[in-house]
């Protein structure tokens, strides 16, 4: 039964991860590139490498985010119930 308060938990936890994940990005992408915003896949002033660059470090960045909020969401539920959250 407890385990079905875990979806909403993890629901919240991955909505701010992203958001996380998001403001992340933007500010290690200005520090690297010295531009505001990374370049989209369409945008004509941007190169091949520069465009895929972007996107495979959005890519990691979200993705080391994700696993980071997640994980903590599964501990935190193990702490307030004593159960992990996908354990049958």
């Amino acid at each position: 039964m407890n385990k079905v308060l875990y979806k909403p938990l993890n629901m919240v936890v991955s909505a701010a991860g992203g958001v996380l994940a998001g403001i992340a990005f933007k500010q290690i992408w200005k520090r690297v590139s010295g531009e505001e915003d990374a370049p989209n896949a369409t945008d004509r002033d941007f190169t091949w490498t520069q465009v895929i660059v972007a996107a495979a470090a959005q890519g990691a960045i979200f993705g080391a985010v994700k696993a980071a909020t997640e994980r903590a969401g599964a501990v935190g539920y193990r702490k307030a119930t004593g159960d992990w959250p996908t354990e049958d």
